[in-house]
């Protein structure tokens, strides 16, 4: 009996419709029906790749790290030249044992094909996950609002950690007012016992480092004043806007 090329039956595996011809066939054929279930069963394992999540392209140096392993492979396999009479020698009785053996091979380099194409889908999203940057996680927030001297001044604040724990205040400041001197970005305790200043802030927008020895639950207030060039690293005393973190 005449088998479906094996071709067919991997576009057949991946969704194209058969004919009327070929699905009598498969109805009727046992080796056929069993080889697309298998090629079907290897297609389904790579569809299930996309529950992973979005993909994110990977650096050049994953991409380079497995073309250095497939080329190490390849140097690495011994050359055989089919056209050599040791190689039909070789093959010769083995064909002669096995009737079925050069569809059972190609069957056997389709599956192989699939599955590798999976292991690379699956290598590369594991590398990627593992030496991309982890996303920071917003833990804190706040609205920032005018003291009396600053009406019309309004900002927000927002506290992000990584993965290993490295925290960010972004702070927004909406004010009209020019001002002489600096603007300045505090921490200070809720009953205004102990501040610490992050930096300055340069414009409408800044990122600030949290120190490590900073505990948020303590230091819950986020303020920005307004600083003389005087040469006093101390607080001014003219706070712009000053708010209360919360926690999600």
């Amino acid at each position: 009996m005449s088998h479906l090329d094996p071709d067919r039956l991997a576009l057949i595996a991946v969704g194209e419709t058969p004919t009327d011809a070929e699905h009598a066939h498969l109805r009727t054929c046992d080796a056929c029906s069993l080889e697309l279930a298998e090629l079907e069963h290897a297609v389904a394992v790579g569809r299930s790749t996309v529950t992973l999540g979005e993909l994110e392209t990977p650096p050049e140096r994953v991409w380079n790290g497995i073309l250095d392993e497939i080329r190490s492979q390849q140097a690495a396999a011994p050359e055989v030249r089919l056209d050599s009479p040791t190689a039909v020698e070789a093959s010769a009785p083995l064909a002669a044992a096995q009737p079925g053996a050069p569809r059972t091979q190609r069957r056997g380099w389709m599956l192989f094909a699939l599955a590798a194409s999976i292991a690379a889908v699956l290598l590369v999203v594991g590398v990627w996950n593992i030496v991309r940057p982890s996303q920071p996680v917003e833990i804190a927030s706040a609205t920032l609002d005018a003291f009396p001297d600053h009406p019309g001044a309004a900002g927000t604040a927002r506290v992000t950690e990584l993965a290993d724990g490295e925290r960010t205040l972004t702070v927004k400041l909406d004010d009209s007012e020019a001002g002489d001197g600096f603007r300045e970005v505090w921490l200070i305790t809720a009953d205004a016992s102990a501040l610490v200043s992050l930096g300055e802030l340069d414009g409408r927008k800044g990122t600030f480092a949290v120190p490590d020895d900073i505990d948020l639950r303590d230091y819950v207030l986020v303020d920005i004043s307004q600083e003389p060039l005087d040469g006093d690293p101390g607080h001014s005393g003219d706070s712009i806007v000053r708010g209360e973190l919360s926690f999600g």
